[in-house]
């Protein structure tokens, strides 16, 4: 049980652990740890927070649990939403927006899409903890990762080869159920409105997954990144709502 963790943690964070070589078959078959590790994420967030509240205002919180956020994560699904921004926002066939998703330069769309994004994000937090909305920072990022596990489970990858082919493949129904009870853990520390969020996330990734379908024929690595991405700021915006 502990190994499929640990390959997820790898995978999806930056976090000082010990050098290991992981296959893509083994991050396939850890997905359903995915919620988890953004429960870790977001435990590691309050507990910074708390020890911040000594020091700084709300404000000032929300932008230092951002700029941690970013960095436990290595930026690595804010890149697959910067590149998402460039390649799905663009006014271009199927074939030309993949070929843009595998550039590694910034746009116009990219630069703009992750400013929004990261200002949303911030003052969503800032809104939260406030409001003393701190389990905001553990719902989040677990959600948002379930989110991808969904989409795995549910939606086609755009290219026959690749990671999130490699990783996809791996992913059934036994990974979804395990990923869903482990997303659902954290909503005890905000019955209603953790309800309420996770049936957002449920409902945001089948209309994003419709989105991305009418311009792509199906998903890329860079894809679940953007839909993690987008899925956290709907549940900020979801607990920030009505707190201001």
């Amino acid at each position: 049980m502990f190994r499929p963790f640990l390959v997820a943690l790898y995978f999806l964070t930056r976090l000082p652990l010990p050098p290991k070589e992981i296959s893509l078959e083994e991050v396939g078959r850890s997905a359903w740890a995915f919620p988890a590790v953004g429960v870790l994420i977001g435990l590691i967030l309050a507990g910074s927070d708390w020890l911040l509240g000594w020091l700084f205002p709300p404000v000032l919180r929300a932008a230092l649990a951002l700029a941690l956020w970013v960095a436990l994560t290595g930026a690595l699904h804010l890149d697959g939403f910067v590149d998402c921004c460039d390649a799905l926002l663009a006014a271009r066939p199927p074939e030309v927006r993949l070929e843009i998703l595998r550039d590694t330069h910034v746009g116009a769309f990219g630069v703009v899409g992750a400013i929004v994004l990261l200002l949303v994000k911030s003052v969503a937090l800032s809104t939260c903890l406030s409001a003393g909305t701190w389990p905001a920072l553990i719902l989040a990022p677990a959600l948002g990762r379930w989110a991808m596990v969904y989409a795995m489970a549910h939606y086609p990858t755009a290219r026959a080869t690749g990671m999130g082919k490699a990783v996809q493949e791996f992913i059934g129904r036994r990974t979804l159920l395990g990923a869903t009870l482990l997303a659902l853990l954290p909503l005890p520390t905000q019955p209603l409105a953790g309800l309420i969020a996770f049936a957002l996330a449920w409902l945001f990734t089948v209309l994003f997954a419709r989105w991305v379908l009418r311009r792509i024929p199906g998903f890329t690595g860079d894809v679940y990144g953007a839909l993690c991405e987008s899925t956290e700021v709907v549940i900020l915006l979801t607990l920030a709502a009505g707190r201001g």
